[in-house]
């Protein structure tokens, strides 16, 4: 049940739809989501933005940690970038849940490209502010 609790609010997310960012599966401390770059999501050397490639983290991030059923925030990501991409590439974000205490809990989040090169690693840290468990 909060699984699907977790889908519906990402219906909500108009950024991820502006962007076109795809949940294409959550679990129990798990999701995973694809965007395609398409031209206005590149940065002024033709290059995907990197804005564009956080807020596909983020997203992904949100449905990992909001899995569980409590709303969950976002109190920290840190994000390297490690391989540039183009308009036309399809990048798939994933999120697994490291750790999970009563009201915090620590993703690894990867960026890969279609051809499975990882094109960026984050870890988020979130925050629980009304869970019971």
């Amino acid at each position: 049940m909060s699984i699907e609790l977790g889908k519906a609010r990402l219906e909500q997310d108009a950024l991820a739809q502006l962007l076109g960012i795809k949940i294409n599966d959550i679990q129990a401390g798990y999701a995973c989501a694809t965007m395609e770059v398409r031209q206005e999501l590149l940065n002024g050397v033709g290059l995907t933005h990197g804005g564009a490639i956080f807020s596909l983290v983020d997203v992904v991030f949100a449905a990992a940690s909001n899995s569980h059923g409590p709303v969950a925030l976002a109190l920290n990501v840190n994000i390297n970038f490690l391989k540039a991409t183009k308009a036309g590439a399809l990048l798939t974000a994933t999120a697994r849940e490291e750790n999970l205490t009563r009201k915090t809990g620590i993703y690894r989040l990867e960026v890969r490209d279609e051809s499975g090169d990882v094109v960026a690693l984050a870890e988020g840290l979130a925050y629980r502010p009304g869970s019971k468990q």
